[in-house]
């Protein structure tokens, strides 16, 4: 009787463990890395026809100083990288994709499409990075190509935090250009960069994103000033008098809102920690420290006005009204209130140190 119990116990365990099989993964479907092509760059433009280019910057396997360019049109992303797959002798992968680069007169008709399709196939990262050329793409995956014979990684050393960017640098990622485009009080800005003459690549500053679609440009000084405002300011550095360089330590900004007959009002206060890098002449700190904040005021006020101008809240001033309007009121934020927003701006300045020597 034991003997015929124990066999329907182990029956039943054998039943159960069969029945797990087709749930367990298994590893039938990956590829070994060397059937995989790794694109680290990727570059979107339109053509005459208002199909895609793309291009990939395809770092060579067995040469990792050296990079491929391949590039494809077609009428969707996934169409084109398809393409290129099916006629090379490895997959395209784009999960180690790291910046996304687009022809500005592509990001001046919009990118809403080509965000969306990112983030609905998942198959590129949302933190990827976003930039905008001011060649075409032709050219400058042409000129990369001939600097990367001594490194194969410029453009994405550009940007990386702990090599080549600093706070003149606009940092946006895939996610941050969608929220912006789903939002009705955060716009944001993407920076511009060529080949460069004397270095490999040159930064003109950042396009102003609307809506997903490119509709101005400042400059890096400014673009420094808009870093300050989202707290990406440190280590940043900024001439004064023509005479002393400081160097942005930390900076802590605090804000007060409100409303009045229906028009926002907003007063910001920006607290800088600076050092003094280098003076000519003998000023005082007391000097220095109007001068910074004067220049900061004045570039970010000019930079008001002009987004002001163009309804592009590239600051995302009305996350601060966001308890005083309605949803209904929040849709005409860009068009209603926000050319309307009296915005006032303190800097104050403290220096830490002169220079990076500790005080003993």
């Amino acid at each position: 009787m034991n003997s015929l119990a124990n066999i329907r116990l182990a029956l039943k365990r054998f039943l159960v463990l069969a029945a797990l099989v087709p749930l367990l993964a298994g590893c039938w479907d990956n590829k070994d890395i060397n059937h995989r092509s790794l694109p680290v760059i990727m570059g979107i433009s339109l053509t005459e026809d208002n199909q895609y280019k793309v291009f990939l910057d395809i770092p060579a396997t067995n040469d990792t100083s050296t990079v491929n360019i391949v590039s494809d049109t077609g009428n969707t992303i996934n169409e084109i990288i398809d393409h290129m797959s099916m006629n090379m002798e490895t997959q395209v992968d784009l999960l180690h994709l790291k910046i996304v680069i687009v022809d500005k007169n592509f990001a001046r008709t919009g990118m809403e499409d080509i965000i969306s399709g990112f983030n609905r196939s998942r198959d590129i990262s949302s933190k990827t990075l976003l930039a905008i050329s001011d060649q075409t793409l032709d050219q400058f995956f042409t000129e990369m190509q001939k600097k990367s014979e001594h490194s194969g990684s410029i453009v994405y050393d550009f940007f990386e935090k702990n090599a080549g960017w600093n706070p003149q640098l606009a940092d946006t990622r895939v996610w941050q250009l969608f929220r912006s485009i789903h939002s009705y009080t955060h716009d944001v800005i993407v920076p511009i960069i060529r080949s460069g003459r004397s270095t490999s690549i040159e930064c003109l500053g950042s396009a102003i994103i609307k809506n997903g679609r490119m509709t101005g440009q400042i400059g890096p000084d400014e673009t420094l000033v808009a870093n300050a405002f989202y707290g990406k300011s440190a280590f940043g550095k900024v001439e004064v008098m023509e005479s002393a360089t400081v160097q942005i330590i930390s900076n802590r900004l605090t804000h007060r809102s409100w409303m009045k007959n229906g028009k926002p009002y907003l007063r910001s206060h920006l607290k800088l920690k600076v050092t003094i890098l280098d003076s000519r002449g003998h000023p005082t700190e007391e000097q220095i420290n109007e001068k910074v904040e004067e220049l900061l005021t004045l570039r970010l006020n000019q930079m008001f006005k002009k987004t002001q101008r163009e309804q592009a809240d590239i600051l995302a001033l009305g996350q601060y009204f966001r308890n005083y309007l309605t949803r209904e009121q929040l849709e005409d934020w860009r068009t209603t209130y926000y050319p309307d927003l009296d915005f006032k701006l303190s800097v104050t300045t403290v220096v830490e140190n002169r220079g990076n020597l500790k005080r003993l």
